[in-house]
């Protein structure tokens, strides 16, 4: 049953990076908090402030990808009530 509704969720997406500008948002910072992690990850060795901050921003990824999910279980719900 879920896969038959990712489609529905990428096309919510797909209107909420056209439409929000608040949630584009939100998805370039998961873009860049991705990209700094990778770049950590990519490290041999991380000192313990590097590995604290991975943390840091491991967490704050998590939240925005949670806030993200919200918006499109919203909106998702939201269009299914007006079919």
């Amino acid at each position: 049953m879920a896969d038959a509704q990712l489609p529905l969720d990428d096309n919510v997406r797909a209107a909420l990076l056209q439409q929000d500008e608040t949630f584009r948002q939100l998805v370039s910072e998961h873009h860049k908090l991705d990209e700094q992690i990778r770049h950590l990850s990519a490290l041999s060795y991380l000192s313990d402030r590097q590995q604290y901050e991975e943390t840091a921003l491991k967490k704050r990824k998590l939240a925005l990808k949670d806030r993200i999910e919200s918006i499109v279980r919203t909106r998702h719900a939201g269009s299914l009530m007006r079919s």
